[in-house]
Order: structure tokens, then sequence, then C-alpha cells
């Protein structure tokens, strides 16, 4: 896809809901006011059609009659209010800046406002590893083998291509953007290893100087001049892999949190930075809150829990309903969507319309769930999904074919920007149901009070639906396996 053609399909002129926010964002329940609208204007993708977040017309609204059976409805009610959307974007990886400055300059301005440019789709979260993961042609750290000290500490390696880009992201992002990092593994002797990968767990005499690794981390990005929102303790920690991995117990997890970060944290006057825990799938996830938010001591320190959606399920649908008893246990705590992408790579499949369907499926339920921030993983990567140094080849949402010096915008792009684009941070959710399960829909108002509603068709059939809010109707219409995005406004 040309620059002319992605600037065309997103340099419309968004007007409704979606002034961004220049301020830091916490996220916290507060009540947001909603501007009454008297119109609505749709943005639109579907499958076998060129629509790619394109202005499909603006319609007016008119007092509600009463639905009938068999109205294929949405109802959203503004006055019944959630979380706040803390952002939503993407991980910049060492596999990601790798290939980021192998493209020309034209390309690589190309794909920067594609993701944070005003007609890009405005990404507001920036995840990235401490040292090494998986994504990246190696593994390394940033000290030499057995310095339990720290003393040899320097992120010389991320100057290479990692932290340039991070710096061009956020000079070029909206200022409310966050950024936070995680570590795949401590360095390899701290787990007793002679290396990072295939699991193996933090040895107890190494709590402490682990503990200081984050401080050091946290400390270098910010000489950089990039400001840490936070910190996930581990990514994937239940997981044995054959890339860069660490197991902790939820017990584990908790005692590192309760008697090492979190005082370090204090200690070093970093109390003001986040702390996510577990940064793993959905399936054990109430387990690992019951155990560290049960723990008054631990809890204390934790902004909230992460999660992926890798997890296995054997029934129609992932396992969203985890996510709402962990908000239903611990309702001053945080759900944060850390890591999501689709493996298998296969060059045959760019545009392969399930890959899409995922992301929205995904941000949809875990939104309406009690969500506070959704973050994809690598922004980009090459004509092989990597580079990935174990070969765990995976689609990104952009690729370059470096070959010919293009990006491939997949499917998956533009649904994320059907959120990204128009919810942001600060905003607030509000109550929306459906009246048939082939729809699935959420809603935000922004900061502004503007409405905005995300609705997602998951059958191959086009629908005509009818939109109710505050005793008004409008009646619009769906693609087949499409997404639609609705911006409320004034005419």
């Amino acid at each position: 896809m040309k620059k002319t053609l992605i600037s065309a399909i997103l340099a419309t002129n968004f007007i409704f809901g979606c002034t961004s926010s220049k301020q830091q964002i916490l996220v916290e329940h507060s009540h947001q006011k909603m501007i009454t609208p008297n119109s609505v204007s749709v943005f639109t993708t579907a499958k076998n059609t060129d629509l790619r977040l394109s202005n499909t017309g603006s319609y007016s609204f008119e007092k509600s009659k009463q639905p009938t059976e068999g109205n294929v409805s949405i109802f959203i009610n503004p006055d019944k209010q959630y979380q706040t959307l803390l952002g939503i974007g993407g991980a910049i990886t060492d596999a990601s800046s790798e290939i980021f400055y192998q493209l020309s300059k034209d390309k690589q301005e190309e794909l920067m406002n594609a993701y944070y440019g005003e007609d890009g789709i405005d990404y507001t979260l920036l995840r990235t590893s401490i040292h090494s993961s998986d994504f990246g042609s190696e593994s390394y750290t940033y000290i030499e083998e057995g310095d339990k000290e720290l003393k040899t500490f320097n992120i010389d390696h991320d100057r290479k291509t990692k932290l340039p880009m991070i710096k061009e992201a956020m000079k070029r992002a909206d200022k409310s953007i966050q950024f936070y990092a995680s570590p795949w593994s401590p360095p390899a002797f701290m787990k007793g290893k002679k290396d990072m990968l295939k699991g193996g767990k933090l040895k107890p005499e190494f709590y402490q100087s682990w503990a200081n690794y984050y401080v050091k981390f946290i400390e270098a990005y910010e000489n950089e001049g990039i400001p840490v929102w936070g910190v996930t303790i581990q990514n994937e920690p239940m997981a044995v892999q054959t890339w860069e991995s660490c197991v902790y117990t939820a017990e584990e997890e908790r005692d590192f949190l309760k008697n090492y970060l979190g005082p370090t944290f204090e200690k070093e006057g970093l109390s003001d930075k986040n702390i996510v825990v577990w940064d793993h799938n959905r399936d054990l996830i109430v387990n690992r809150a019951n155990t560290i938010f049960g723990d008054p001591e631990a809890a204390k320190y934790a902004w909230g829990i992460g999660f992926h959606w890798y997890e296995n399920w054997t029934g129609s649908e992932p396992m969203f309903d985890n996510l709402s008893k962990v908000k239903e246990n611990f309702p001053s705590k945080n759900l944060l969507f850390t890591e999501g992408c689709n493996e298998g790579f296969d060059d045959q499949k760019y545009q392969y319309w399930p890959n899409a369907e995922r992301y929205g499926r995904s941000m949809v339920n875990d939104f309406n769930r009690g969500t506070a921030g959704w973050t994809d993983w690598n922004i980009l990567l090459d004509q092989n999904g990597g580079p990935n140094h174990v070969g765990n080849f995976c689609f990104a949402p952009i690729h370059a074919d470096l070959n010919k010096n293009e990006l491939i915008y997949t499917p998956s792009y533009f649904y994320l920007g059907h959120f990204s684009k128009f919810i942001r941070p600060g905003a607030v959710r509000v109550s929306t149901a459906v009246s048939y399960d082939f729809l699935e829909a959420t809603s935000f108002i922004n900061k502004d009070g503007r409405l905005v509603t995300v609705v997602l068709n998951t059958s191959d059939e086009a629908y005509d639906y009818t939109i109710y809010v505050k005793g008004q109707s409008t009646k619009l219409s769906i693609p087949g396996r499409g997404i639609q995005t609705l911006v409320y406004g004034k005419k």
C-alpha cells in the first residue's frame, strides 16, 4: 500500500470525539459527562470491500420508539460508567527497530505516521522489553555475566536501534502516550543457568540484585528523556519457553513484589512507577490475582494485573469472563492487556480476515470486562515474520518487505485503528448491550464529552441495526465481517 493511499484512507476530518488529552492519565473511576448528540458519523472496515477506516456517512437521531422483537439493536446507557482508559498501542521490540532502520527514510516516515501521526491510528501506549526478548536477532543483557552489583550496567545495546525508534515514536505521539517495559528473563547467572532461555527460576540470593536492575533500567531510560509509566514483573511467568523466560509461582511473584521490588522502588524514589503483575494469559489470571491482591502488603505495590490472549480454550470464545472475576474480586485493581499477536506466520495470509477479527473480538470483550489499556505486540516485522532468534515467527499489523522496500498493511492494523484512533486516553467506558450475538459492541465517552461506539459484525451477512441512546435512535447498516466506529456529535 502506497503512502498516498494510507494517507487518503486516514486523513479524514475526525471532528467528533477525538480530542487528545495532553495530560498524564491516571486510571481511576470517574464520571464523564456526555454531550447529547443529534448525529453520528460512521467509519467502516469490511472484508471483500475497499473500506478501510472509511467514512461511510453521517446520520441524524430521532426520538426513539419501543424496539420490537426481531429488531437488531444496540442499547447505550451513558449514565452507567466504568473504567477509565489508559491507552491503546503496541510494542517497539528489537525486531521492530532492526527492521525499521533497514527501510528507506520515506518508508520510516510512513510507518511512524501510520502509528503515531495525526492521520494515522494515533497509538497512546508503548511497551518494550527490558533487555532481550525472542523478537530480535540476539539474546543480550545490560551487564557483564556474573555482575551481581550491576557495576557494568549500561543500555548501549538499545542505543543501536531500539532506543532511537522509541524516541522517534514518543516525539511523534500524543503527549498522553504512556511507556512501560517488561523483562523476559533475568541474566542467566541469576537463575543458575548457562543461558536465559528455556525457563528456570530467579535464585533467592539474586532477588535484591534483580530488583535493583529494574531501577537501573528506569533511570537509564529516563536519563534518555523517556518517561517510564511502569513495569511488569515478568513476561509469561508460568511458561518455559524456548526463548528468554523465567518461572514464578503466584507465591514467588507475590513475595518478590512485597519484599523486594515494591520496597526497592519506594527506597529509590520510584513510588510513582506502576507495577503490573502476571503478564500472562487469561486462564490462570484469577489465581494470580487472588494470591497477590489478597495479600495487602503485596497488593499495595501493584497498580494492576496484565494479561495475554494465548490461552487454550475448548468453547466458543476465550476466557474473557475470568477478567470479570478479577474486577469483581478486586475492583480497585486495573486490568491491562499487555500482549497479543497472531502466531504461525505465513506470507500468503497477510490479508487473512480472522486475524483481524481476533483483535476486534478481544478488544470489545476485554474492554467490556473492565480492561483499562490494550497493547499489541510488535508494531513492525519483516517479510518472514521476524527477526526472531529462536524462529518464533508471527504476524504484526504492518510488515516490511525489505526486498522491495514496501510496507504491507494487514486488516489487523485497521481493526486496531477503529479503537485507538477514536477512543482516547481518559475516556470512560459506558454500558452497551446488543440484542443479537452476531454483533458485539463497546462504548466510551471521551474527555471532551463525545460518545464513541465500536461495533463488530462476526457474521457473513450485512445487517441493519438501530442505536438507542438517551431517548434517541438512528438506523444504521454494517457489512458482513465488518467493524464500525460510531462517532457521535452535533451538526
